[in-house]
C-alpha cells in the first residue's frame, strides 16, 4: 500500500509480471482474526471495498460481476433448488443471490473464520443486503472442508467460495476433496467454483478444471471480468445430471420470470449463453493433457505476497 498526501493507492499482483492498483480515500475498519487480516476500505471507483490478507474480495459496486455469476448459472439449470450450501462467503453475497430462489428453503454457509462473518455484517450492508437476518440462513462457524467430509446431508446446490488454492485452500481443489462435493449434491445437483484468472494463472486455471474433471459429468468452465480483480475471471459449473448449456436463452429468461428473481444488474439469458462461450486462448489451455490436483500432485505453483 502506497500513500499520497490524501488517499492511499492499494497494489495487488496477480502474478509475479504483472498487477494493478485501487484508489481508497480512507480505511474504514480493520481487524486481525486468528485466521487472516480483514480491513474495508472507502474506495473511489467500487465503494466499501473488502480486503483479506491483501487481497481484495468484494466491493458495494462490482460485487454483482461475482455473485451473480458465481450462483445463477447453476442456480437457473437446476430445476428447483431447495438447499445450497456455501463454503466459505462470509461477506453473504453468494448467500443472499441464493436466497431470491423462491424454493429455496435453506442455505447452509461454513465459514471458517467467525470474524469474517460478523465484519460484513456491520461494515458490508450494500453486499449482503439483509441476507443474514434471513431465517433460512444457517451460518456455521467451522472448517468447510471437514463439514462437507463428515456431512450426511445432501443439496441441490454448493459453492466453494475460496481463496486461491495456495497454503491451506490448496486441499479443498483437490480431486479426493471434490470428490466428497459430489457425494453430498443431490439428484441433479450443480456445484459451483472460481478458478482464478487465465491470463495471469494458466496453470493454476488448467489444474482445476482438470480436477473437476476427475470428478463431475459435466464441467463448464466459463468467464467473467471482474472489475476488483482487475482480470478475466475464470468460473466453473459441475454436475453428473444436469448440464447449464442444454438451456437456450429464451429457456433462462421463462426461468427468472417464473422463479421471480429480481435485482439482477448482469445475469440474463443472454449472459447466461455467453459467459460459456470460451476464447481460442482458452481452449488452448483446457487441450493440453489434464493435471487434477491430489495429495500426490499437489499445486506446483507458489502463490505470491500482496
Amino acid at each position: 500500500m502506497s500513500e499520497g498526501k490524501d488517499d492511499l493507492y492499494l497494489l495487488e499482483h496477480l502474478n509475479d509480471g504483472y498487477g494493478f492498483w485501487v484508489r481508497a480515500r480512507r480505511k474504514l475498519a480493520h481487524v486481525k482474526s486468528p485466521f487472516q487480516d480483514i480491513e474495508v476500505l472507502d474506495t473511489v471507483n467500487f465503494g466499501r471495498t473488502l480486503r483479506i490478507d491483501g487481497y481484495f474480495m468484494t466491493s458495494d459496486k462490482d460485487e454483482f460481476f461475482y455473485h451473480e455469476n458465481m450462483i445463477h448459472p447453476a442456480g437457473i439449470a437446476h430445476p428447483g433448488p431447495q438447499r445450497a450450501l456455501i463454503i466459505g462467503g462470509g461477506d453473504g453475497g453468494a448467500a443472499e443471490e441464493y436466497l431470491k430462489y423462491p424454493s429455496m428453503k435453506e442455505v447452509v454457509m461454513a465459514e471458517i473464520d467467525g470474524a469474517v462473518v460478523d465484519f460484513c455484517k456491520e461494515h458490508l450492508p450494500e453486499v449482503h443486503r439483509g441476507a443474514f437476518d434471513d431465517p433460512r440462513l444457517k451460518v456455521l462457524i467451522t472448517d468447510g472442508k471437514a463439514y462437507v467430509e463428515q456431512c450426511s446431508d445432501s443439496f441441490d446446490l454448493m459453492m466453494l467460495d475460496l481463496t486461491d488454492p495456495f497454503g491451506p485452500a490448496e486441499a479443498l481443489y483437490r480431486v479426493d476433496f471434490l470428490r466428497e462435493c459430489r457425494r453430498i449434491l443431490g439428484p441433479q445437483g450443480v456445484m459451483s467454483m472460481h478458478l482464478g484468472s487465465p491470463v495471469a494463472r494458466p496453470n493454476v486455471f488448467h489444474r482445476v478444471v482438470s480436477s473437476l474433471r476427475e470428478v463431475f459429468k459435466y464441467v463448464r468452465p466459463y468467464m467473467v471480468y471482474v472489475p476488483l480483480y482487475g482480470a478475466a475471471w475464470g468460473m466453473a459449473v459441475a454436475s453428473d445430471e444436469t448440464d447449464p448449456l442444454a438451456l437456450s436463452s429464451e429457456q433462462v429468461e421463462q426461468r427468472i420470470s417464473e422463479r421471480g428473481i429480481s435485482h439482477l444488474q448482469y445475469y440474463n439469458g443472454d449472459t447466461h449463453r455467453a459467459v460459456f462461450a470460451l476464447p481460442n486462448y482458452v481452449r488452448k489451455i483446457l487441450a493440453q493433457p489434464g493435471r487434477p490436483i491430489s495429495a500426490d500432485d499437489p499445486m506446483d505453483e507458489p502463490g505470491l505476497d500482496p
